[in-house]
């Protein structure tokens, strides 16, 4: 049986200026995995939880990812049985929040503001022999020169931390659905 592949992300940024991925295994079901990933709040996520509270100033440390990803300034772009896929555009290399609230998935396909970005989070469990996997990939496509040019100033933070995403972020999903530990998901 060939591993299950994630949710197809060309449609949302075919040709993306950044591209990061991460994965990590899991003995536990594909199911468990999900229900842990769900519950995996930003202050269990350590410096990664840190840094997104300081992009996006004002959120909260108890919040889970998945919530974070459901709500402004990011647009639900696909939500899947075992996947969720998040789009935020705006300036984000910025110290100040300018990232504008879209109505949508269609918006966000449509948005092409010069100087800024669109940026597209994946995250999916699947089944693979003996347990599942749970993954995570991020996709930033930088709209006209001055948006190249903040993609560059940024690029060296980015290479800095994505590992977090890895290391902080699907570890922790990944040992609350080994230990049986999570709680139940808000929401959905």
């Amino acid at each position: 049986m060939a591993p299950e592949q994630g949710p197809e992300l060309d449609p949302w940024l075919p040709r993306p200026t950044v591209h990061v991925t991460h994965s990590r295994r899991s003995s536990a079901s594909p199911d468990e995995l999900w229900r842990a990933a769900r519950t995996v709040l930003l202050r269990e996520t350590a410096l990664l939880g840190r840094l997104v509270q300081w992009r996006i100033p004002g959120t909260p440390a108890e919040i889970p990812y998945y919530e974070l990803f459901r709500r402004a300034p990011f647009t639900v772009l696909e939500d899947g049985e075992r996947s969720l896929v998040s789009g935020i555009v705006g300036r984000i290399w910025t110290l100040r929040r300018d990232y504008p609230t879209l109505a949508g998935a269609e918006e966000f396909r449509r948005f092409n503001s010069s100087g800024t970005a669109r940026v597209v989070f994946a995250m999916w469990a699947a089944d693979e022999p003996g347990g599942a996997r749970l993954s995570a990939e991020v996709r930033v496509s930088a709209i006209g020169s001055q948006g190249r040019f903040g993609m560059a100033a940024v690029r060296p933070l980015i290479a800095a931390f994505q590992h977090l995403i890895g290391s902080d972020g699907l570890a922790a999903a990944v040992r609350k659905a080994e230990s049986g530990s999570e709680q139940r998901p808000l929401g959905n």
